[in-house]
């Protein structure tokens, strides 16, 4: 006798070695011997009649039986796909970033440095590391555990048996209750960011050998606590060992940022209206993509649980799923409710509402990073220039070290053309409409999961190459700390400067932050003034609101 797990339920499924919760509708109820089959090193139990059929009967009946051989070899496989199933690597942009960041595409093969080429400068954006839930989702937590009371509560006076509810289900509550604040960097995320800063400065001797100076190593972050936390923890990490504070030597660095109304480098979308607008417009269309899919999700556990379980707690309970697979490394609880075919596709809605309002869904999601790309341009430029007037060490900048959020690294991305199918970077050059990323269990290069985990990045490094190579200076782009191939380099991860220059960043330039963003402000001259006073009031409650909801652009 096997058993066949899902959440805290066992069912007895006689002669199956399998652990999926379908394949219980294979098999009648009823006990048979067995023969273990083994396929590819792996073995499973087959009803013994019909493993002896196979071979006894007439050849059409041998082919008939041998086709039901094959399906239980295809489901065994699945069933293994789905033992190795790391749900902590299908979070969508709530991945943590040590589930992920060794994730590579084996099919491509990095450039070789070619020798005598020196790193000179390092371009870093950054997200945050692993952060709390926000205080709306926090609420939220709160009403999800309220609700499960009353649904308890109404299988008991509806008679049903609780051996089918999840043995968390009962005394379940909020491992958030009671907290007043959120958003705030977790100690996970703080742990993954200083560990990145000491990877970085061992991975680049020859950039970080110089004596701390601001002007040399900046490090710029947004006015969002988490994000600056973030830079700290990094520098931490990158200058440890390096000055005279406690045991672990650590010393002093400026980290510094630009007004939240008036950063456009890193917080570009809550300065551009057009975005805000754009955004706000998109949330029925990214909805109704979702519903078919929650509906479906909804309707599947209600059976199983005998729940009235409504299309928000499933919602609720996916939230709960990755909030406790990144912060507490629970899997087993919420994530338990869902087979790997369920958080899959749930992870593809997120993935979808990702590339619809921060990727490649719009031109303008990413168009109006442009500030930024230009940024890092300009700094590349600097670092040339030192390099070619062979300016003293220690009087030019050596790396430019910046920490943001999702909507910062996603259109980053976006505008350096990575995570692109075939020939869509032609398309975006063109500003085409991109299709939607294929729908699992097709394969797609758009992850969030890979895209933007907490603390995820990427790195521009600027070489010096010999006189004697093909171009004198390259860039290197890294994404999570591994290169990453450039469709408008020619599909390689080491690119002329030159070509990375004209191929890939200055197309881009065709387009002003302004004329992107703030079209509309010339129209509502047109409009009735609003009265100062009300302009007061409503400054003032801008400066009250929390980190939920200031804008539409804010983090998910």
């Amino acid at each position: 006798m096997h058993h066949y797990h899902r959440g805290d339920n066992h069912v007895d499924v006689p002669c199956l070695k399998l652990y999926h919760y379908k394949y219980e509708f294979l098999f009648p109820l009823r006990s048979h011997q067995i023969s273990e089959v083994t396929t590819n090193g792996w073995g499973f139990y087959l009803p013994l009649h019909l493993f002896e059929l196979i071979f006894k009967q007439g050849s059409l009946k041998k082919m008939a039986m041998a086709a039901i051989l094959l399906l239980f070899l295809t489901l065994f496989s699945n069933s293994k796909a789905d033992r190795d199933f790391d749900v902590r690597q299908h979070l969508s942009t709530v991945t943590r970033y040590g589930a992920v960041k060794d994730i590579v595409d084996n099919s491509f093969i990095p450039s070789d440095i070619p020798q005598g080429c020196t790193p000179i400068h390092l371009n870093l954006v950054a997200r945050h590391g692993t952060r709390s839930p926000t205080k709306k989702r926090v609420r939220e937590m709160e009403k999800l555990a309220s609700h499960i009371k009353e649904l308890i509560e109404d299988a008991k006076q509806r008679n049903l048996s609780l051996q089918k509810v999840p043995a968390w289900f009962h005394n379940w509550e909020s491992p958030w209750k009671g907290k007043l604040k959120g958003g705030e960097l977790d100690i996970k995320g703080e742990e993954e960011l200083y560990q990145l800063g000491i990877r970085v400065r061992e991975r680049f001797p020859d950039i970080f050998n110089e004596e701390y100076h601001p002007d040399v190593y900046p490090i710029k972050t947004t006015q969002i606590p988490r994000a600056s936390a973030s830079a700290v923890a990094f520098g931490m990490g990158l200058f440890s060992g390096k000055g005279s504070l406690g045991p672990g030597r650590h010393r002093a660095f400026a980290v510094t940022s630009e007004s939240r109304a008036s950063d456009t480098i890193l917080r570009f979308f809550e300065c551009c209206q057009t975005y805000k607008d754009f955004r706000k417009n998109q949330e029925p269309s990214f909805n109704k993509l979702k519903e078919p899919i929650l509906t479906e999700i909804t309707s599947a556990l209600a059976k199983q649980y005998e729940f009235n379980f409504t299309i928000q707690d499933i919602s609720s309970l996916w939230f709960l799923c990755k909030q406790e697979s990144s912060l507490l490394d629970i899997t087993d609880q919420a994530c338990s409710l869902f087979s790997p075919t369920e958080v899959a596709l749930l992870e593809w809605t997120d993935d979808i509402q990702m590339f619809m309002v921060k990727g490649y869904g719009k031109s303008l999601n990413y168009r109006m990073g442009v500030p930024l790309l230009k940024d890092v341009l300009q700094s590349m430029s600097e670092a040339i220039n030192a390099d070619e007037d062979n300016q003293v060490p220690g009087s030019y900048e050596k790396a430019r070290l910046r920490f943001a959020h999702a909507e910062t690294v996603v259109p980053f991305s976006c505008l350096l053309g990575l995570f692109l199918e075939g020939s869509d970077f032609e398309r975006i050059q063109k500003e085409e409409p991109l299709d939607l990323p294929p729908k699992p269990p097709q394969k797609r290069n758009w992850r969030g999961s890979i895209v933007a985990p907490f603390a995820g990045n990427n790195m521009l490094v600027l070489y010096s190459c010999p006189a004697n190579s093909s171009s004198k200076y390259f860039v290197q782009v890294l994404h999570n700390e591994h290169p990453i191939p450039m469709p408008g380099c020619g599909g390689t991860d080491f690119c002329p400067f030159q070509v990375f220059k004209d191929k890939i960043v200055e197309p881009h330039f065709i387009h002003n932050y302004d004329t992107l963003c703030n079209a509309h402000l010339d129209e509502s001259k047109h409009k009735p003034e609003t009265s100062k006073l009300s302009q007061l009031f409503r400054w003032i409650f801008r400066l009250g609101g929390n980190d939920d909801t200031p804008s539409h652009g804010v983090e998910l």
